[in-house]
């Protein structure tokens, strides 16, 4: 039996693709569908499943059909051989790649947190009152740079694209929220926020994703979110807006002879 590695584009996996999330049992970010090219897997002349890399040094995707799981150490090995991968990022929601590497003798380091919407109403007197939320325009991109620096890339074109969000007043652009479509999981949406340094630690980071996440359900998409793991202002705020997590994202270090 030989195992062959092809590379495709993402529409000729999507069937395998669609299998995958629903494999999972919690969605994952959007960070990591960005920028990652794909690969289809040939196991003994059968189409078995697809893989997803990012710069050919890092893993973040990996499916087979539930038939080849027995399989599973040999194809990993065989992909990790192909490609100079240095390291896999796992969400522990992903049960058949966290096993296959929690297999092999490789370091695990902790990356993020990723959230989910409790659904929980935020008492109205602690979110920020004294602020506009709205999307942003072309005029905005000045201020935005000026307080969040490159906190977000591509920024002329997300605005264009209806993502950035601007929370201001009358003096002074408050923060700015981010909702990015996943492009693998129907219906899922990742939110983000960014406040500026100067009013920090007055409820507007939690006041940005409170209106993020009305903008997701009134838009029929469900809000999820990620922050690095350290980040313990960001998790706090996140939690703070009625964000939970039951799920974590590994960096898996991948030792070569």
């Amino acid at each position: 039996m030989k195992c062959v590695l092809k590379p495709c584009k993402q529409e000729d996996v999507k069937e395998f693709m669609d299998d995958y999330v629903a494999s999972l049992s919690s969605p994952f970010d959007s960070f990591l569908e960005e920028h990652i090219s794909f690969y289809m897997i040939h196991y003994d002349e059968e189409v078995v499943g697809y893989y997803a890399i990012f710069k050919d040094t890092l893993l973040t995707q990996f499916y087979l059909k539930r038939h080849l799981y027995p399989m599973n150490k040999v194809i990993l090995n065989e992909i990790l051989s192909k490609h100079s991968i240095q390291s896999i990022f796992v969400s522990t929601g992903d049960e058949l790649l966290l096993s296959s590497v929690i297999d092999q003798d490789y370091k695990i380091n902790k990356q993020a947190y990723f959230f989910q919407d409790n659904k929980i109403s935020i008492p109205k007197e602690k979110l920020y009152k004294e602020g506009s939320f709205s999307k942003a325009v072309d005029r905005d991109v000045d201020k935005i740079i000026e307080i969040s620096h490159d906190f977000f890339d591509q920024l002329e074109e997300r605005i264009r694209d209806g993502q950035i969000f601007v929370f201001s007043n009358d003096k002074s652009l408050l923060g700015v929220g981010i909702i990015e479509k996943s492009i693998l999981q129907d219906g899922i949406a990742s939110v983000g926020m960014f406040t500026n340094e100067s009013v920090r630690k007055l409820g507007i980071g939690r006041t940005i994703i409170h209106h993020l996440k009305q903008w997701c359900y009134t838009n029929n998409l469900k809000p999820i979110c990620g922050c690095w793991y350290y980040n313990d202002n960001s998790k706090l705020t996140l939690e703070s807006a009625g964000m939970v997590s039951k799920t974590r994202l590994l960096n898996i270090q991948v030792h070569k002879e």
